[in-house]
């Protein structure tokens, strides 16, 4: 299909039906019990989980094929997401313009700093992405303040100068002073409650949109990986300077690949902002390139499905980690006796939670590094090696077995 081998059309479609029913798979618990707080299919986390999944897709086409280790991606993160501002505020409120604008300027500011930072390799390419990325982040708080607005950040509004205002649908949704981003008229917020009994299941046009540009992303990334453009990355990863002994040069492949990474960041910015009509200079803090290293890392460097199951945990962990609270594990550990040992179990689980989450991400992080050294991703295959042997095990053992 669409030019897929079966097994990486199956893939395609795994994921396609994970992003449909990600939010009643995501509400197990029913309202008013004590573990809904681990519910995560409400519309902003859901929203997070697609944008961040595009985002690490596509630093693992230049990390996870070529294994140049890049952190500046940011600078492209944050690049999108006032190109799709602007395009918001002087052209109209429809995302489409805005998206496409966003993966331009990205593609652009990605091939002047792959450029430069592509004549060196190993460390000193990492340390050149992340000089760059730290240049862009005190730009956009300095020196270009009256185009990025600074600290304060940007947001739509009604007195926003938009050329085309009813262009595509834009224009026509208003929520205070702030206009809502639309696609052909329709708001990226709307959204459609399905109760069932205690559960309620909340669908957002808004992810679904989101979603469709993770599914279209996924599937360029898998056609990048199958093609003789991926196998000239991985030779680039295996040894490059025997590729070089052999005449080829191998740069213009690598800065290829670093655009189209710095375009998958720009779209994934420019996806935030279609959510949320605000952007600031956060998004291109040296955090956020290593949160997106951390990502791949998590799920299976190298792998198609991997980037999407990282960014999705460390994106749950933030959110639902940082809820609770002394009163929400009080109220967990009430069987536990009074004083020292409820007290004590309470303050060692607050240790992890709350303000402290990275703790727990770092904990996570740490024992998949030890444990699971190809991700995530090598913990489902080799469950699923395990199935498939033991049905093996079984036929052998029963023809060695001797007749009675």
């Amino acid at each position: 299909m669409f030019g897929l081998n079966g097994k990486d059309t199956l893939l395609l479609v795994a994921v396609a039906l994970l992003v449909a029913f990600a939010p009643i798979l995501m509400n197990p618990f029913p309202q008013g019990s004590a573990l809904e707080i681990f519910n995560g299919g409400y519309p902003a986390l859901m929203q997070r989980f697609v944008i961040f999944g595009i985002f690490a897709v596509g630093f693992n086409i230049l990390f996870g094929l070529t294994g140049y280790l890049s952190f500046g991606h940011a600078a492209f993160l944050g690049a999108g997401s006032y190109a799709a501002m602007w395009m918001m505020k002087l052209l109209t409120i429809n995302v489409i313009p805005a998206l496409i604008f966003s993966v331009i300027i990205a593609g652009i500011i990605s091939l002047a700093i792959g450029y430069v930072s592509l004549r060196r390799s190993g460390i000193y390419f990492s340390i050149l992405t992340l000089a760059f990325a730290q240049m862009a982040f005190q730009l956009a708080q300095s020196v270009l303040q009256p185009i990025t607005g600074g600290e304060t950040g940007l947001q739509t509004n009604l007195n926003d100068p938009r050329i085309l205002p009813q262009f595509l649908g834009g224009g026509s949704n208003v929520d205070g002073n702030i206009p809502k981003p639309s696609l052909f008229g329709l708001e990226m917020s709307s959204t459609y409650d399905l109760v069932m009994g205690p559960w309620t299941f909340v669908f957002n046009w808004g992810y679904y949109i989101s979603g469709l540009m993770l599914l279209i992303a996924l599937y360029i990334s898998i056609r990048i990986f199958r093609s003789p453009f991926g196998m000239m990355l991985r030779s680039i990863k295996s040894n490059q300077q025997r590729l070089n002994y052999t005449g080829l040069n191998s740069r213009p492949y690598m800065l290829t690949a670093f655009v189209i990474s710095g375009m998958y960041a720009g779209l994934a910015g420019g996806l935030l902002v279609a959510m949320d009509p605000q952007v600031g200079t956060e998004r291109m803090q040296w955090t956020a390139s290593g949160e997106v290293v951390l990502m791949t890392i998590l799920g299976g460097v190298g792998t198609l499905i991997g980037p999407i199951l990282g960014a999705s945990v460390i994106k749950y962990i933030e959110d639902i980690f940082s809820k609770f609270n002394d009163t929400v594990l009080n109220i967990w550990f009430d069987f536990l006796p009074d004083g020292i040992v409820q007290d004590g179990f309470v303050w060692a689980i607050s240790l992890f939670t709350g303000k402290q989450w990275h703790l727990a991400s770092g904990v996570i992080f740490m024992l998949v590094i030890i444990f699971l050294p190809g991700g995530l991703v090598s913990l489902t295959k080799s469950i699923g090696d395990r199935v498939r042997r033991k049905p093996a095990r079984d036929a052998n053992d029963a023809s060695t077995t001797p007749a009675e």
